[in-house]
């Protein structure tokens, strides 16, 4: 699988949809097998608190969150839009 022989994983407006069973299967799969070997870059406009009720299904939440959250950097960007800007 492409997705795991990368070096960087970017998953770019994380969280646009709630996840069903198998999204969530996928996600959890492709944490897994991230962790602690290759970094991975998560971008939303959804706040962190929001995470756990978006995955749903408790337990997988957890364990998907444990291993982005724990090992994580997290940068807050303020402001307006870029793409708002280019409309101009």
């Amino acid at each position: 699988m492409a997705i795991e022989k990368a070096d960087l994983l970017i998953l770019d407006d994380f969280g646009l949809a709630a996840f069903d069973n198998q999204s969530r299967q996928a996600l959890i799969d492709i944490i897994k097998s991230k962790y602690d070997k290759t970094s991975v870059v998560v971008s939303l406009q959804i706040p962190v608190a929001s995470w756990h009720e978006l995955i749903g299904e408790g337990t997988v939440a957890d364990a998907i969150l444990d291993r982005i959250i724990h090992s994580s950097h997290r940068i807050q960007l303020k402001g307006e839009s870029l793409r708002k800007n280019k409309l101009k």
